[in-house]
């Protein structure tokens, strides 16, 4: 057999899911996600893909999370032409998703650019536009859960309720070849399951090799109900309006911002919480909720939750940028959704800006912060962080709430994996932090899979298929084993600064003075001062999240 399967993205972190299959008579892509998180993580966006896009002959698109599907359009403008197969969800969510990514790389970049010139540096261009969103959007092949697509020569693919967001699919691909069938289930994004915003998750059972999901890897999360789940949000909010100040979300433009939204709406009318204005301040999540309500039926439930979800007396919907600064005019008691869910790029910046240092506001992160993000920096306490180069000091309550998690937690990731049996090859994890990895690999180990067949890919690894094993084929790789989930060195100049300027603040003038000298003959003698090389574009500011398009 000639199967080969290399992991170019989700491999050793969470983000820029991207798998190439390649069978011999066909090449496929699984996902072609944007990397978040550290900037020498996000600067591989820029690069040039580690594979020829013309010679991939079709796109397996699990769901429309930026960090899954955020790079087609750079895949559609260095060449490829072929189909991609998603389903109806998926693409009318994308055809929001990927003209705002463009959009606000190019706005990011214009920002970047003028102070760029200020510094002296090369201008810099976006990944791709939001007209490029388009020409991408034509190549969308629509498909149902549950049959049977050829997509390839020998190749068949079902797609797979995930219960993740609208429109999430596990896809199982069926290879022909000259001994046999070979069967691959990518999981994709799972979600929890027993949720009334989403379906339960499914698949087949039987694969010869599943690609398994592992971001909750090693955590588990106490089960709620709706009613528990609303009850935790209740909490947050009343002691927020307490606090006498804004309440911000750091949203996620897709599914979350619509499920904390329709919780909200419904505390409210029950009279759990304070009335209040609640402002959706972001384009892609007000044309994300409008397909939400369109097509947010839950075949679990037999309804839509999300249709009564419309601008009204109490939700604001602001499209306009000049909307989002009518805000700062604003005090007391207010709610504000702003993307990105992870706090490395869009509006919700600004709004960290002007409100973290305010000891009545609040921030609410409702969803998993990866390594290197502005928001896995505030959940882990940080007094200063640095905002596009703006050092703000943090006196805003920051609160945490993991019932709104799209994810499967390490219970219900090793479950569904069990369902999956038996699994005749190997299963891979993906899409996880080192720990989860480790934690899911001795939990799935301990339930009967044999050590030698959970394997952890790291960047850009390619592995030879067969019946039942697995076995590496070493090639070129972007960045190192190991590094694609650890802070860089922007995360430690931007710390570096920030600790420089308190321990300046507590110094009298002369003691400024002589530590500013011995920093400045340490940096003058050579012993490890750092040659700085040509800087990528999502490399080029120092703030702790980076510069680029927002995740979803």
């Amino acid at each position: 057999m000639t199967l080969k399967l290399s992991f170019h993205g989700a491999a050793g972190c969470v983000t820029g899911f991207c798998a190439r299959l390649e069978t011999g008579q066909a090449s496929l892509l699984i996902d072609c996600g944007m990397f978040q998180g550290p900037k020498t993580l996000k600067a591989l966006n820029y690069d040039p893909l580690p594979f020829d896009p013309r010679g991939v002959d079709a796109v397996l698109l699990t769901h429309a999370h930026i960090d899954h599907s955020g790079l087609l359009p750079k895949l559609m403008k260095a060449g490829y032409q072929g189909p991609i197969y998603a389903t109806a969800g998926t693409r009318d969510l994308c055809a929001v998703m990927l003209a705002d990514a463009g959009g606000i790389q190019e706005s990011e970049v214009r920002q970047l650019n003028r102070r760029n010139e200020r510094r002296g540096r090369e201008p810099v261009e976006p990944i791709y536009t939001a007209e490029d969103a388009e020409p991408t959007l034509a190549l969308f092949l629509k498909v149902k859960l549950g049959e049977p697509v050829a997509v390839a020569p020998g190749v068949t693919a079902i797609y797979w309720e995930a219960g993740h967001i609208l429109g999430a699919a596990s896809i199982e691909v069926r290879v022909e070849t000259e001994h046999g069938l070979v069967t691959l289930l990518f999981s994709g994004d799972l979600g929890p399951g027993g949720r009334d915003y989403s379906s339960d998750p499914e698949g087949p059972s039987g694969v010869d090799y599943l690609i398994l999901e592992s971001t909750y890897g090693d955590r588990e999360r106490t089960d709620a109900s709706p009613d528990d789940r609303r009850r935790q949000l209740a909490e947050v909010l009343n002691q927020a309006q307490t606090a006498g100040g804004p309440l911000l979300i750091p949203a996620f433009a897709v599914e979350r911002s619509q499920e904390l939204l329709a919780d909200i709406l419904t505390l409210m009318r029950d009279g759990q919480v304070p009335e209040c204005d609640v402002f959706l301040d972001s384009p892609l999540a007000i044309e994300a909720t409008e397909v939400f309500r369109q097509r947010g039926w839950i075949r679990s439930t037999g309804r839509n939750p999300f249709e009564d979800l419309h601008a009204s007396d109490h939700l604001k919907f602001l499209r306009d940028p000049w909307e989002s600064d009518t805000l700062e005019r604003l005090s007391g008691w207010h709610i504000i959704l702003a993307a990105s869910g992870m706090c490395d790029a869009g509006r919700v910046r600004k709004h960290l800006r002007r409100l973290l240092w305010n000891r009545k506001a609040t921030v609410l992160l409702a969803g998993y912060q990866a390594v290197g993000t502005l928001g896995r920096i505030l959940a882990e306490g940080a007094e200063r962080v640095r905002i596009q180069g703006e050092d703000i000091r943090v006196r805003a309550a920051i609160r945490t709430l993991d019932v709104y998690s799209g994810h499967a937690d390490a219970r219900g990731l090793a479950a569904w994996a069990k369902a999956r049996g038996p699994v005749r090859g190997a299963v891979f994890l993906a899409h996880g932090e080192p720990p989860a990895l480790e934690g899911l690999k001795a939990r799935l180990v301990a339930q009967g899979a044999p050590a030698d067949r959970v394997l952890v890919p790291t960047m850009d690894q390619t592995f030879r298929l067969s019946l039942g094993r697995a076995e590496i084929a070493e090639g070129p790789r972007r960045i190192a084993a190991g590094a694609a989930a650890q802070p860089d060195w922007h995360n430690a100049r931007a710390a570096l600064l920030l600790a420089l300027d308190a321990r300046l603040e507590g110094l009298s003038d002369a003691d400024r003075a002589v530590l500013l000298k011995r920093l400045e003959l340490s940096l003058g003698s050579g012993e490890g001062a750092p040659v700085e090389a040509p800087v990528a574009p999502a490399q080029a500011d120092a703030a702790t999240g980076p510069d680029s398009p927002r995740s979803s």
